[in-house]
């Protein structure tokens, strides 16, 4: 079929027209071949982050430490929820630790006042935690009219840190110094007892034959 020269002149303006149309709605040619799916947008919601109230009840904790450690000046050491109460109230806060003796073991009481209102809370002050101390005691031979030592390590076997011979109570009360015989001494460490013998003999004896000795006073 031949075309004219005139229908090719109409077809080519009708092709101008309908690019232009499309142009000016803003629509291209690559829209309508290739058309957006709709399943493939992205949408990005952004939350709204709001910011939490705070409950501004003034809760307080029981505390604890141990003998001689000094104690916390920082009040919200001394609070179970600071972080749900505004800092100007928490600048306001009156903390009272007066009647807590650090220095002895024992249970006290705290208070925080704020407004004229008081919380109270208890201090508990606890024993330093001791080490454990293998001891074994030993049985001495004295002459009459010596004096008795008062160094823990004297009486025990094994080497003693410091520390336990600190911690470590003798009782000589039994022992009678100005008389021979046999008579029982005692320590005590982490409440636990140990007992041993001391021979007082006079300096004229063996050690082994002492007159006179007599049985361990209880």
């Amino acid at each position: 079929m031949k075309v004219s020269i005139q229908q090719k002149k109409i077809f080519s303006i009708a092709l101008a027209v309908w690019g232009t149309t499309l142009i000016g709605t803003g629509t291209s040619m690559a829209y309508i071949k290739n058309p957006v799916d709709p399943d493939s947008i992205n949408l990005k919601v952004v939350q709204k982050r709001v910011a939490s109230s705070k409950s501004n009840e003034i809760k307080l904790k029981d505390m604890e430490s141990e003998v001689n450690k000094p104690m916390s000046v920082n009040i919200r050491d001394f609070l179970e929820n600071p972080d749900d109460i505004d800092e100007n109230i928490i600048k306001n806060l009156k903390l009272d630790t007066s009647m807590v003796n650090v220095n002895q073991a024992g249970s006290y009481t705290y208070t925080i006042t704020y407004k004229k209102k008081k919380f109270s809370a208890t201090y508990v002050v606890k024993e330093k935690e001791l080490p454990n101390a293998n001891i074994t005691v030993k049985d001495l031979d004295l002459e009459v009219g010596s004096s008795l030592s008062t160094d823990v390590q004297t009486y025990v076997v094994e080497q003693l840190d410091e520390e336990v011979k600190k911690n470590t109570t003798i009782d000589l009360s039994a022992v009678n110094t100005a008389k021979s015989g046999n008579y029982q001494y005692r320590l005590t460490y982490k409440n636990r007892m140990y007992t041993g013998t001391i021979n007082i003999y006079e300096p004229n004896t063996t050690k082994d034959n002492t007159e006179n000795k007599e049985k361990p006073k209880e």
